[in-house]
């Protein structure tokens, strides 16, 4: 599974405010490295969810609220996810797909993704932050076995010997 930019964008802001906080919007973008008007609209969302508090005025700026700090990684990119379905073959403006109906891919899929998720619904964000004093502790994944590859035995001859064979009957 690949996050889209906006959902990392708003992982990272609540990580960065779990560290410090409050952080205004201009503290916030040269934290997570992006674009101060990217990074406002993350802002505005995180608050629609109930996820940051934001105050205005000098002494303002966006720290997480009680929600925020218990918010699991799964729940969050669930909620910010707005595609209906992994694969585009449904899309409004894309040509249909000539396999629809007939097709399971996108079950799987969406089946998957939420699988996705919920590995993730047991993961607090705040505490994946370098501050925080629980951080949890990620076993390192073990590298993908390479299939085996199979040789061709003398029982197969080769596509290459078929054809000597039929060519010196010829």
């Amino acid at each position: 599974m690949r996050l889209n930019v906006f959902s990392d964008l708003c992982l990272r802001i609540v990580l960065a405010l779990g560290e410090h906080e409050p952080q205004t919007g201009r503290q916030l973008a040269e934290r997570v490295g992006l674009p101060y008007n990217h990074v406002s609209k993350a802002v505005i969302r995180l608050r629609e969810l109930g996820l940051l508090d934001v105050q205005r005025g000098r002494n303002g700026g966006a720290s997480l609220s009680p929600a925020g700090r218990t918010t699991t990684v799964g729940r969050l990119l669930r909620d910010l996810d707005e595609r209906p379905n992994v694969a585009a073959c449904c899309e409004p403006g894309r040509p249909a797909c000539p396999l629809l109906g007939r097709c399971g891919l996108q079950h799987v899929l969406n089946r998957a993704r939420e699988e996705f998720y919920r590995a993730l619904d047991d993961v607090v964000i705040t505490s994946l932050s370098p501050a925080s004093k629980t951080l949890i502790p990620i076993p390192p994944i073990p590298p993908a076995a390479e299939p085996a590859q199979a040789e061709p035995t003398q029982a197969e001859p080769s596509a290459a010997g078929d054809l000597d064979q039929q060519q010196s009957r010829m």
